[in-house]
């Protein structure tokens, strides 16, 4: 890998914007509200959705230090774990996924394609796991797999917050953005770029409101500025990551029937589900112009799927 060949991959996404769609839903019209739905989750096939912008300048990054081997962190259903792996196989450089909890019996979906794109796997305890940040514990890995360079979990660090900024840039004003948050990065730079007055954050996990003063701390170390205000909706994680009923699978299901857009039951499906009801229940103003962004992550459904039996319907 290197740095001109990364300009070149990114050069033609800095050159287009994602799709935005007006929901044609009852609630909205209801209410005088204009929804949006940024299609965020078409720009690429293996570097999908926010991890496309969350990697850009990590990637530069990692060029310019002639980074040749690179570790980074990840569950086994990780959107990041897939999206690096595929960064590694079209850019020419190695990649090692740490990977949190036992080593399975049979690799699902996400871990096989990173396997099949070069990556090396390394399953490590969660006791052992929650050293991730810890310089010593990262030191001893680069020497343990001889890399060279550290891409955090998630992608989220301040290099995220600057790629997330430029893809929100090319987008015009409107009232409100909505996002699901998992481990921050993405609110975090959309608050750097939007032409927005406020953000709202959902989180996926449970007890998701300490996430305020992480992405607020994030803008700082980032050096970039705040755009807006931040607002943490944590009614909406259906009891914590990774959780569902069947009420979300039902509304995925509903949904993809009826707009031909699939959603994946982490991140975006708990987010329109969470928009929707607060259309309903009259959060948003007449005339207010809400953005809802779907950051991607399809490529989980398949392991979803594979784990909980074919539930999510698939076109």
């Amino acid at each position: 890998m290197n740095e001109q060949s990364v300009r070149d991959f990114y050069k033609s996404y800095e050159q287009k914007k994602d799709q935005v769609l007006t929901l044609d839903h009852p609630a909205a019209k209801k209410a005088g509200v204009k929804l949006e739905l940024v299609r965020m989750d078409q720009n690429h096939p293996g570097i999908s959705g926010n991890k496309l912008w969350k990697l850009k300048y990590n990637l530069l990054e990692a060029a310019k230090k002639g980074a040749k081997r690179i570790i980074t962190f990840g569950g086994a259903y990780s959107n990041h774990i897939h999206a690096m792996a595929a960064a590694g196989r079209l850019l020419d450089f190695e990649t090692v996924g740490i990977i949190r909890g036992e080593s399975p019996h049979q690799l699902n979906p996400t871990l096989q394609d990173a396997t099949n794109w070069g990556m090396e796997l390394h399953h490590i305890s969660r006791t052992e796991y929650r050293n991730r940040h810890e310089e010593s514990f990262q030191n001893m890995l680069c020497q343990q797999f001889g890399a060279d360079y550290i891409v955090p979990e998630g992608g989220s660090n301040a290099l995220a917050l600057r790629g997330i900024r430029d893809w929100v840039e090319k987008f015009e004003n409107c009232d409100t953005y909505c996002v699901a948050t998992g481990s921050g990065g993405t609110a975090a730079g959309i608050l750097t770029g939007m032409k927005a007055q406020k953000l709202l954050s959902f989180p996926v996990l449970k007890g998701g409101l300490y996430l305020k003063d992480v992405i607020d701390k994030m803008v700082i170390s980032s050096g970039l500025s705040s755009i807006g205000e931040l607002h943490i909706i944590d009614s909406y994680h259906f009891g914590g990551f990774a959780k569902f009923n069947n009420d979300l699978i039902n509304f995925i299901n509903a949904f993809q029937e009826k707009y031909k857009i699939p959603l994946e039951p982490l991140y975006t499906a708990k987010l329109l589900y969470g928009v929707l009801e607060l259309t309903q229940s009259g959060s948003f103003q007449k005339g207010e112009v809400v953005r809802i962004v779907h950051t991607g992550g399809l490529q989980g459904i398949r392991g979803f799927n594979q784990r909980f039996g074919d539930i999510i319907h698939i076109s």
